[in-house]
C-alpha cells in the first residue's frame, strides 16, 4: 500500500497527541489536530501554544487545530488516535462516518476498556468492523515533554502488515525519534497498559519510603505479570523484553514525569484516590486500567499479585503497607516456572 501523504490527522490534543503532532510537523507534514476543548483551539490559533496540556512549546503554522472531527479525519489517509482509553469507543464512533477505505490508524493510546476488557485494537475492530482500515500501534518509553524537547527517544510501531509498519517507521523517524517495527500489536497494547498499573505500585512504594531494592524487585516481577497476561492474550513473549515492555515499564515506574507513578506516590503518602484525581487535569491511565487488568487476570486464570493488590488499594480500600506485607509473605516459588510453562505451550502450538 502506498502511504505517501502530505497531511496527517491527529485525534487528541492532550500532551502526547500534541507532542506527536509537533514531531510530525517537524518532519514536514501538514497536521490537522482535533482538540476537545473549544477554548484550547482558540489558544492554539492565537498563542500558538497548548496552554493546558503542553505549555511552553511553540506550535508551528503547519499544525491546524479544530474542534470538529470532519476536517481532521475526512480524506486523510493516516489518522493518529491519541485519546484516553475510556473515551476511545465514543470518539471512534464519532469519526467513523468520515473514514475512507484503507485509512491507516496509528493508535498511541495505552489502556484497556473497563466494560469489555478489550484493548484499543479490539475496540476499533468492534466499532469500525465494516470499514477497511488498517490498524497499527505506537508504543515505547516516551514522555511527551521530552519528545517535544527533541530529547532522543526510541519507540516501536506494530502492524499486522509489516510493510505498512516499515512505511510508518520512516514517516515518524528523525534524528531525535528512533522507531523500530514489530508485527505484535497485542504485545504493544498489553505492555503499554500493564506498565501503568505497575507504575502505580512503584510510586506507592516510593511514597511509603521504601528503598531501591523494593522498587527493583517490583519492576522485575511486574514485567513477569505483564508477560504472563500478554502471552495468554496472544502476544509474543520477546516483545516484553523490548521498548514496549521493559523499556516503557522502567520509564513509567521511575520517571518524575510519570502521572501514574505520581498518583501511586501520593497514595503511598496516605492521600485518597478521589483527592488526588480531583487535582489532576490529565489522565493517569493506570487507575482505570487496573480494573481491567484485574478482571482479565481472573478471566484467563493468571496470577498477577502486584496488579491485584493495586486494584484492591484503588477499589477496595486496602492499605498500601498491608499490601507490601502480603506480597512479601506469599508462598515461595520458582521465579519463572509459570512463564516457562507458557513458553513451552507456545512452542508446542507452533508459535
Amino acid at each position: 500500500m502506498n502511504i505517501n501523504v502530505e497531511r496527517i490527522g491527529v485525534v487528541g490534543g492532550g500532551s502526547w497527541g500534541t507532542a506527536l503532532a509537533l514531531l510530525l510537523a517537524d518532519n514536514g507534514y501538514e497536521i490537522d489536530l482535533w482538540v476537545y476543548e473549544p477554548e484550547l483551539v482558540k489558544d492554539i490559533k492565537q498563542k500558538r501554544e497548548n496552554t493546558i496540556y503542553l505549555p511552553g512549546f511553540s506550535i508551528p503554522s503547519n499544525i491546524h487545530p479544530y474542534n470538529d472531527f470532519e476536517p481532521v479525519v475526512k480524506e486523510h489517509k493516516i489518522i493518529l488516535m491519541v485519546v484516553p482509553s475510556h473515551v476511545y469507543r465514543s470518539v471512534t464512533q464519532a469519526i467513523k462516518p468520515y473514514l475512507a477505505d484503507n485509512t491507516i490508524i496509528v493508535s498511541a493510546t495505552k489502556g484497556i476498556e473497563n466494560e469489555t476488557l478489550l484493548t484499543m485494537s479490539g475496540v476499533w475492530k468492534e466499532v469500525v468492523g465494516d470499514k477497511k482500515t488498517v490498524f497499527s500501534c505506537l508504543s515505547g518509553p516516551s514522555f511527551a515533554k521530552e519528545v517535544a524537547r527533541k530529547i532522543p527517544t526510541a519507540v516501536t510501531i506494530a502492524c499486522d502488515n509489516i510493510d505498512i509498519a516499515s512505511k510508518l517507521q520512516a514517516m515518524f523517524a528523525n534524528e531525535y525519534f528512533r522507531v523500530y517495527t514489530s508485527s505484535d500489536v497485542m504485545g504493544l497494547e498489553i505492555g503499554g497498559a500493564v506498565k501503568n498499573v505497575i507504575a502505580l505500585a512503584a510510586g506507592a512504594c516510593d511514597g511509603l519510603g521504601l528503598g531501591h531494592n523494593t522498587r527493583a524487585a517490583l519492576i522485575t516481577r511486574g514485567l513477569a505479570e505483564m508477560t504472563r497476561l500478554g502471552v495468554a492474550m496472544g502476544a509474543h513473549p520477546i516483545t516484553f523484553l523490548g521498548l514496549p515492555g521493559v523499556g516503557d515499564l522502567l520509564l513509567t515506574c521511575t520517571g518524575d514525569l510519570s502521572r501514574n507513578r505520581t498518583v501511586g506516590y501520593q497514595i503511598g503518602q496516605g492521600k485518597s484516590l478521589d483527592e488526588i484525581l480531583s487535582h489532576m487535569k490529565m489522565v493517569a491511565e493506570g487507575v482505570k486500567t487496573a480494573k481491567s487488568v484485574y478482571h482479565l487476570s481472573k478471566k484467563f486464570n493468571i496470577e498477577m499479585p502486584i496488579c491485584e493488590q493495586v486494584y484492591k488499594i484503588l477499589y477496595e480500600g486496602k492499605k498500601p503497607r498491608d499490601t507490601v506485607k502480603y506480597l512479601m509473605t506469599r508462598s515461595l516459588k520458582h521465579e519463572w516456572e509459570r512463564e516457562l510453562a507458557l513458553y513451552q505451550q507456545q512452542l508446542e502450538q507452533g508459535m
